[in-house]
């Protein structure tokens, strides 16, 4: 897969979780801050990223940087995804399904965040299994990016879209 240049694009930023965390030296306990942070362009660019460190902003800020080495372009039909597809990360599993027009974005925190920033406006998903925001975006991450429209599986197949529906 390609990797896309974000330097001069007018990206959206979304803060999914902030998380304090915490190790244990010597001296006491070292509090830090991880953010992970989802970005995209409204057109089916998407990406996340993650950012550590002693405040908050600057985590955040080391978050969208990395979001940005990470975009991907995922395939979209209209204002939803061209099929029904589950994706996985670790315990992380998220099922999306597409929509009409019109229905909206059903979906929970983290997986919203993901289909805001992507430009996806109607699609019904449901988070299975683990809850932990980080794997829940990288399953949604997963899933988006194995999707295909029916002239990227014909043009595979070497056929044509029409000999693909049958």
């Amino acid at each position: 897969m390609a990797k896309i240049d974000a330097s001069n694009m007018e990206l959206q930023e979304k803060v999914v979780a902030i998380n304090r965390v915490s190790k244990t030296v010597k001296g006491g306990r070292i509090m830090k801050f991880s953010a992970l942070v989802v970005v995209g362009d409204g057109k089916g660019l998407v990406g996340y990223g993650m950012g550590k460190s002693y405040e908050v902003p600057d985590a955040i800020r080391k978050g969208i940087e990395d979001a940005k080495k990470n975009l991907i372009q995922i395939s979209v039909k209209g204002t939803s995804i061209p099929h029904e597809i589950i994706g996985q990360f670790g315990a992380g599993r998220v099922l999306m399904k597409p929509a009409p027009e019109g229905t909206g974005t059903i979906a929970g925190g983290p997986v919203r965040a993901v289909m805001e920033v992507a430009g996806i406006k109607d699609i019904r998903t449901k988070a299975l299994r683990s809850n932990n925001p980080f794997n829940v975006v990288r399953a949604t991450i997963d899933g988006l990016s194995r999707l295909r429209t029916a002239e990227e599986v014909a043009a595979t197949r070497g056929k044509t879209v029409a000999e693909i529906y049958g």
